[in-house]
């Protein structure tokens, strides 16, 4: 009897002796993916983010989502899904604002994405959370016209001539469609030297020549491109070129001399990720759209790379010497631009008229 619970005592000390090394070895750190294996025995198998973004990144996404989802896989052995949403900026913002569970979002402009933050969804300090302001590739606003440009149209002072028929979505809703109208208003505002009431009799006239004030930038490219109104469409520089990539004998681009620095904003949303337990997924995310490969990817589909050495190796498509006016030096900031521009009763309202 004795030897018996003799016996089961060993047993059984053998059996703790072994549970606490298994313990001790999960806590080590993985040394090929730097990743704590805690953490890695308690990720799911499988993940799901949302990405709101705006009109013109559909295409964009689609290829980056996939090199994305081969890194992580790669890195942590997690299969991520990633669904995509697009609209106008403005409309996109509210929509997260109204209940949309974004885990990110990677919208027009920084002020749609500071109007999320206001409704305190996102942390204060987003913009400084990934380099250059959270803007991880640019653009810039170009006129899309029919072939052989008909109209002549050269700069911004063209297409306020009487008869001109101009497409452009509304900033009312869309953040290209706010890049627009500031690009106007900076030639105008040169043009006149300062003087701030023949700048908004310009912005006025090009408006009155505007034929269709669509809701988002696809819509304002269909328009004009699938539905052939208007003489030109104010565009997004990436929407030009797969406009004119899709139609090569269709359509021209014109730079004009003036334009301006669009900074397309991203972020994580802190209320969303944190609810949903999709931080650590949702910021690498963004933090690939940093990567070479992810810079080239936006390249391609002819957004501008903020890697000035990679952005070089598309000087044959981009015009790099165009004159890009700037957000915060020409017009203070977004809060700024949108207290004079685009809230209720400022001055689009006041010089727009259906």
């Amino acid at each position: 009897m004795k030897r018996l619970f003799a016996l089961m005592l060993a047993l059984t000390l053998m059996l703790g002796i072994l549970a606490g090394c298994s313990s001790n070895s999960g806590s080590t750190a993985n040394s090929d993916t730097g990743i704590n294996n805690d953490k890695a025995a308690n990720r799911l198998a499988k993940v799901e983010i949302l990405n709101i973004s705006y009109d013109p990144t559909r295409e964009l996404y689609v290829e980056f989502n996939e090199a994305f989802a081969e890194y992580w896989k790669n890195k942590t052995g997690q299969e991520v899904i990633i669904t995509q949403s697009h609209a106008g900026s403005g409309k996109q913002a509210n929509a997260v604002i109204e209940g949309n569970e974004a885990d990110v979002v990677t919208l027009a402009l920084e002020g749609d994405i500071d109007e999320i933050h206001k409704a305190g969804l996102i942390n204060d300090g987003w913009v400084d959370r990934l380099s250059l302001k959270s803007s991880p590739y640019t653009s810039t606003i170009v006129f899309l016209v029919r072939k052989g440009n008909p109209r002549n149209i050269k700069d911004w002072d063209d297409i306020v001539k009487p008869g001109v028929e101009v497409i452009t979505p509304s900033p009312k809703t869309s953040g290209g469609a706010k890049w627009n109208f500031l690009a106007a208003w900076a030639f105008a505002l040169r043009l006149y030297n300062g003087d701030e009431t023949k700048t908004t009799q310009f912005v006025k006239d090009l408006y009155a020549n505007v034929t269709v004030l669509d809701s988002g930038a696809r819509g304002a490219t269909t328009t004009f491109v699938e539905n052939k109104q208007g003489d030109v469409l104010l565009a997004w520089e990436n929407e030009a070129f797969l406009s004119q990539k899709e139609h090569p004998d269709e359509f021209e681009i014109v730079t004009p001399s003036i334009s301006i620095l669009a900074q397309p904003s991203v972020a994580v949303v802190d209320e969303n990720v944190d609810k949903h337990g999709t931080r650590e997924v949702s910021e690498a995310y963004l933090e690939y759209l940093y990567t070479d490969e992810a810079q080239r990817i936006e390249g391609a589909w002819f957004y501008r790379p903020s890697n000035q050495d990679l952005l070089k190796e598309f000087s044959g498509t981009f015009n790099l010497n165009v004159k890009l006016v700037n957000i915060d030096d020409d017009f203070g900031g977004w809060n700024a631009a949108n207290s004079k521009f685009f809230e209720d009763g400022a001055i689009f309202d006041q010089i727009y008229k259906k």
